[in-house]
């Protein structure tokens, strides 16, 4: 059962991952990125990488459907939902990808590989934790909370009006007091 998830959840990873360069419009590539990282999380879980799965599930939401917000808000089409080509000098892309691939994998199978020392931990999480921080995994964890917090916060306070303030509560463009100035059509 876990072998056949965890192939499952591989040729997820990859057929999205193709779809990325498959589908025409940007929104579509985002999800489709999305769901790829996806998978690959739900791989890393299933390994018992508990903590590095739910970090790469949680950044990967939340990187992704940023992206997709910038693309309704800036792209020049609606959305970035119009047809686009997502091509970019596609035959030094796929060498490069060819070479990439099978010098990894010539790591992968060549190299040799070390046995475990010690017995394994009895929580992977902290071991993993003060492998990276040391001592300092406290501090770390304070300073992301606070990092976020103050991302939180400039967001909120950065502007003393919201949307619908600009033109009242009913929307009336004609009699509105528009704070902002200018506009289409203005």
């Amino acid at each position: 059962m876990t072998l056949t998830l965890f192939g499952a959840l591989a040729v997820l990873a990859v057929a999205s991952g193709v779809l990325v360069f498959v589908v025409d419009s940007m929104a579509r590539a985002t999800f489709s990125l999305l769901v790829s990282f996806l998978a690959v999380a739900g791989m890393v879980l299933m390994t018992g990488l508990a903590y590095l799965g739910t970090v790469i599930v949680l950044m990967m939401i939340i990187e992704m459907v940023v992206m997709a917000v910038f693309m309704v808000m800036y792209m020049m089409n609606p959305a970035g939902l119009m047809p686009m080509s997502m091509f970019h000098n596609t035959r030094g892309a796929a060498v490069i990808c060819a070479l990439v691939f099978a010098g990894l994998t010539a790591g992968a199978v060549l190299v040799d590989w070390p046995e475990r020392r010690g017995a394994r931990p009895d929580d992977p999480t902290l071991a993993l934790g003060e492998a990276l921080m040391e001592g300092h995994m406290l501090t770390m964890m304070t300073l992301g909370v606070t990092l976020f917090a103050t991302i939180v916060a400039t967001v909120v306070l950065a502007t003393g009006w919201g949307r619908y303030d600009r033109f009242g509560d009913d929307l009336d463009a004609a009699r509105a007091d528009d704070r902002a100035g200018g506009g289409v059509g203005r």
